[in-house]
């Protein structure tokens, strides 16, 4: 699934692309594209025609286009979903979901999802902590690379959730925009394994442990994010190329960039989690009790 940094470089592409264009159509293909929106295709595309898009925004995973009508349009890519700016005479790729055209223009922007899993809706925007968000994702909190991101106030957080060092990453109502390969990067970089309890974790390993995820998601951010497959790409079907510099997710095996020893794979609810032993050694009290 997309994360923060593949979510926000399809978030500036969009933004240099689409930003102050005015919408003349919506063309929906297929109803899980907005399964969200409960009133239906012809409420979506009688809200978003005839609108300018005045700003692209994100919080965490979420993408929103604000309107000038003062609606919002929020996306989610869920696991394989795409947004494309493509020319309007460019053949439609065989996972087309929905298109939104534009005035003065000869592109348009396409929703592409192999496994709809992903969707957008229209909705409005509400005030949270002297800011403005879609209200579907208000509980959402600021994420790492925000400017307002309060380390101190997250680490008192996360210590207070009595639970394991990633799933207190993965919490989106305490940080947002962390998943799965950007937690165990940062696990890695702070020395810290995930099953470790947030109880016994000092302001420093905080900080240190926030240190880390800050300094891996700007690489990945400079690099485009990171692409496993075709699932992931950014509006010009451009794939990341972060996968090159992961040091231990996906690396089942292989030596560790610090000390050598074979990365581990360990299960991790339905997925895994990557860790090396000598670096990240497991607590000796056992995974964390809620």
């Amino acid at each position: 699934m997309p994360e923060l940094p593949e979510v926000e470089a399809i978030r500036a592409g969009l933004a240099e692309h689409v930003a102050g264009a005015t919408v003349t159509d919506v063309e929906i293909l297929h109803p899980r594209a907005i399964r969200r929106h409960v009133p239906g295709a012809a409420d979506f595309r009688a809200r978003v025609a005839g609108h300018r898009i005045d700003a692209v925004r994100r919080r965490g995973k979420y993408l929103w286009f604000e309107l000038s009508s003062g609606d919002v349009v929020l996306g989610h890519l869920g696991m394989s979903g795409q947004l494309l700016v493509q020319p309007t005479a460019a053949p439609d790729e065989r996972h087309l979901r929905a298109r939104i055209r534009f005035a003065d223009t000869h592109r348009e922007l396409r929703f592409v999802d192999q496994r709809t899993f992903g969707g957008m809706l229209v909705t409005e925007l509400c005030e949270v902590a002297e800011e403005r968000l879609p209200v579907e994702i208000a509980h959402i909190a600021r994420d790492p690379v925000d400017p307002t991101f309060r380390v101190d106030e997250v680490v008192r957080g996360l210590r207070a959730k009595r639970t394991e060092l990633k799933r207190g990453l993965l919490d989106q109502s305490l940080v947002s925009g962390i998943g799965n390969i950007y937690a165990d990067e940062a696990l890695w970089r702070a020395r810290l394994h995930g099953t470790r309890s947030t109880r016994g974790l000092t302001r420093e390993a905080g900080r240190a442990l926030f240190a880390a995820v800050t300094e891996v998601l700007a690489e990945a951010l400079d690099a485009g994010g990171t692409s496993f497959d075709a699932l992931y790409v950014n509006v010009n079907g451009e794939s990341g190329y972060f996968s090159r510099s992961l040091a231990v997710y996906g690396k089942e095996g292989e030596p560790c960039p610090r000390c050598g020893a074979p990365i581990r794979r360990e299960p991790f609810t339905n997925r895994s989690s990557y860790s090396c032993p000598r670096c990240q050694p497991r607590p000796r009290y056992g995974p964390a009790k809620p």
